[in-house]
């Protein structure tokens, strides 16, 4: 699909921040009681959100808080966009062009090596989902087995530093394996024998798929195999509209919390918002993901708000990048990321 934009004016919202804090507020008390409440802030204000992919059950919690009004209910009329090119998200944000995008840890570290004015405010997946994958009767029992075998990759660079990683620990280097850029054609390339084992695919989906298929599918996320843990989805936005207007911000990941909180306690409901957004999608294998990929849009720490990003994890990904030669220098984890626009989180 052709990406949505919209040119955004230039300055801040009308709406005075003691009232979007007190929408804010209400909302979260609505959510807690799963409730439906009625627009509290008048004619709402227009919001551009671009995902990084088409719908799919990692936006539940998005679609479910679409469905039940509570962007609404926060006094924000969102508009969700799909993007042609998964790494076309954050360059939107950069610019202006969105409000909000979705994009992963690894490409927010990257664009500010890039100098662009990007910051992520809130995670929506906290831990990885890329994995490797290989099927049980293919013969391979752990990572050493991989040598002289055939691995498909969707083509990104950073996860080229993935795989050096992971067979490191079996005391292999690339030159060991043959790789195989299929991009998005992981699926095809595993169960049409064209590789052996495939590294990208996440493990709430083509994990779910494959054993959906009887394929009986050996999943292992890459923070178990030496790559550093990371926030696989973030919400990202331009640095310099969260210094002049941040409580639209504030208040769509308010909304959003009420909406993650809504599908993991419905997973049908949850499962409908995603199907009705994606007429595409198969509805057995989008209930599968759906019940895989729920637990996983909950904080991973324990007592932490919904969207809570660790900056230490931040640090030791961005050395990792670093060492790799991903990057040339280390950022500073203010410079990427910012909690302070999580729900109860006034700055």
């Amino acid at each position: 699909m052709a990406i949505v934009v919209r040119k955004r004016g230039v300055g801040k919202r009308p709406t005075p921040i003691l009232l979007a804090l007190a929408v804010l507020a209400a909302a979260l008390v609505l959510g807690a009681c799963g409730e439906k409440s009625e627009d509290l802030s008048g004619s709402p204000e227009h919001f551009d959100l671009t995902l990084d992919f088409y719908p799919n059950p990692d936006h539940a919690g998005i679609y479910v808080a679409e469905k039940k009004g509570y962007f609404r209910d926060a006094g924000l009329d969102v508009s969700i966009a799909t993007p042609s090119d998964p790494a076309a998200p954050i360059k939107e944000v950069a610019a202006g062009r969105t409000d909000l995008a979705i994009s992963y840890e690894p490409e927010v570290v990257l664009a500010r090596q890039q100098g662009l004015d990007v910051v992520a405010v809130g995670a929506l997946v906290d831990r990885p989902l890329t994995s490797m994958i290989w099927l049980k009767d293919s013969g391979i029992g752990g990572i050493a087995d991989l040598r002289g075998k055939t691995i498909a990759t969707a083509g990104i660079p950073y996860q080229d530093a993935y795989l050096k990683t992971i067979l490191a620990r079996a005391n292999l280097s690339p030159d060991d394996v043959k790789t195989v850029d299929v991009g998005l054609g992981l699926l095809p390339a595993i169960l049409g024998g064209k590789a052996q084992a495939i590294l990208g695919g996440f493990r709430n989906v083509e994990g779910i798929d494959l054993r959906l298929r009887g394929k009986s599918p050996v999943v292992t996320p890459v923070d178990r195999l030496g790559v550093p843990t990371y926030d696989e989805l973030v919400l990202v936005a331009q640095g310099e509209r969260l210094s002049d207007d941040p409580e639209a911000i504030r208040l769509f990941i308010g909304a959003l919390a009420r909406g993650t909180a809504a599908a993991v306690g419905d997973p049908k409901l949850a499962a409908s918002a995603v199907l009705d957004a994606n007429k595409s999608l198969d509805p057995k294998t989008t209930s599968a993901e759906i019940a895989a990929t729920l637990p996983l849009l909950e904080p991973s720490q324990k007592g932490r708000p919904f969207g809570y990003m660790d900056p230490g994890s931040w640090a030791d990904f961005a050395g990792w990048m670093r060492d790799n030669g991903l990057i040339s220098s280390l950022p500073a984890t203010s410079d990427l990321l910012s909690n302070d626009y999580l729900p109860g989180e006034i700055p």
